[in-house]
């Protein structure tokens, strides 16, 4: 008998045989089944939970800043006291205003600062800028 004929036999037989295994006593269903299961298990769920102020993070800025105040008037003691004759060089300055920047937004210092009159820089350029408005 050749090959050929063999397989042309024992094909139909087998075919039938895996059939019968897989779809009539259920092994098919049952591996599905234990797949799905194993695919269960493994999903990962993401749960967000609201963000809320954490109070110990509050503290430890509120205390950092107590330190660079208390650090900071150290500082200034030990210069102001002998430094520069007794003369207050940051007489009559007022400190800066800390503003968030927002943004898009270019930080341009203070609304309130006019800024430095440059209108002398260059002269009788002034003049000519005002001549061509």
């Amino acid at each position: 008998m050749k090959k050929s004929d063999l397989k042309t036999l024992i094909k139909p037989l087998v075919k039938e045989c895996i059939h019968e295994v897989l779809l009539e006593e259920g092994l098919l269903s049952n591996v599905v089944a234990e797949v799905a299961r194993g695919l269960q298990g493994n999903l990962i769920v993401e749960t967000q939970v609201p963000a809320q102020p954490d109070v110990t993070m509050q503290r430890q800025a509120q205390q950092s800043r107590q330190d660079f105040t208390e650090h900071r008037k150290k500082l200034m003691d030990a210069v102001g006291k002998d430094a520069y004759s007794g003369v207050n060089l940051f007489e009559g300055t007022q400190p800066l205003q800390s503003q968030e920047p927002q943004q898009g937004h270019a930080d341009l210092g203070s609304p309130s600062d006019s800024g430095v009159d440059i209108s002398s820089i260059f002269g009788n350029a002034s003049q000519i800028w005002q001549a061509m408005k």
